[in-house]
């Protein structure tokens, strides 16, 4: 339980801690409001686009694997981000930090799956999502108090003990699962990849120019076609499909 809570939190927190120091960072970089915007957007749309896919490799390869590769791929972009002398290289570890997020998030949960049965897996994946809900809220408060004392560098460097002890605790306690005999649906993958990123990138564009230009209109049309396309290839898929239709059916999962 401490493994995929600390791991997850760090995609929580920085989900809602870098806003605060926003201005810090465009003061410090020189930043123009773009940058700014795209330092929140290069992080949601790697973790958006990347999610499903992260939980099929972590199937595949292994959750456990999975979920060490993702948290350390998280810290090391954190340390990219604190040290980052100009935005340019901000925005690449803010990207990192995204798929980091990717295959963490999905495999946190996977292994509290695996780890407990029946009412206990309820309990605690409630757990799990209510802490994160804790994290999200704590973010901007305690990204605040980071910048206002030490910095907005400070922000990022806060993920490094959360990361070890993630990476730690999983590696002692967590046993590998997943379905290593099950083949990743690679078309499934890459429509769900080119969907979600096409529907954020509409939406984070939209969000920054304030106004339905050709572009959002275009890549927001785009993604909600590749949609319709990947539920009807999953459905023709059946087992072998990244995200069985059938399970949407079951009231547990649709939950």
């Amino acid at each position: 339980m401490v493994a995929t809570i600390a791991a997850s939190s760090l995609a929580f927190i920085d989900g809602s801690v870098v806003n605060v120091a926003l201005p810090s960072i465009g003061r410090s970089l020189g930043a123009s409001p773009s940058d700014l915007q795209w330092t929140i957007n290069a992080y949601l749309l790697p973790l958006s686009a990347l999610l499903l896919l992260g939980g099929a490799a972590g199937d595949r390869f292994g959750r456990r694997s999975l979920l060490i590769v993702g948290t350390t791929l998280f810290a090391f972009s954190s340390v990219l981000c604190a040290l980052a002398p100009r935005s340019g290289l901000l925005l690449a570890g803010r990207g990192f930090q995204g798929i980091g997020a990717a295959l963490l998030m999905p495999n946190s949960l996977a292994v509290l799956g695996d780890a407990f049965a029946g009412e206990a897996r309820g309990r605690a994946i409630g757990t799990w999502a209510s802490i994160g809900a804790i994290a999200s809220a704590v973010g901007p408060p305690l990204g605040g108090w980071l910048v206002g004392s030490i910095g907005w560098r400070a922000i990022f460097l806060l993920n490094l003990p959360v990361a070890a002890l993630a990476i730690i605790a999983t590696s002692c306690f967590v046993r590998e699962s997943g379905e290593r005999d099950r083949p990743i649906d690679w078309l499934g993958a890459l429509l769900a990849t080119l969907a979600l990123g096409l529907v954020t990138l509409s939406l984070t564009t939209l969000s920054e120019q304030r106004e339905l230009t050709a572009l959002p209109m275009l890549t927001g049309t785009a993604g909600a076609v590749l949609l319709v396309i990947l539920v009807l290839h999953e459905r023709r898929a059946g087992e072998r499909a990244m995200m069985p239709v059938r399970m949407f059916a079951s009231t547990p999962s649709s939950a």
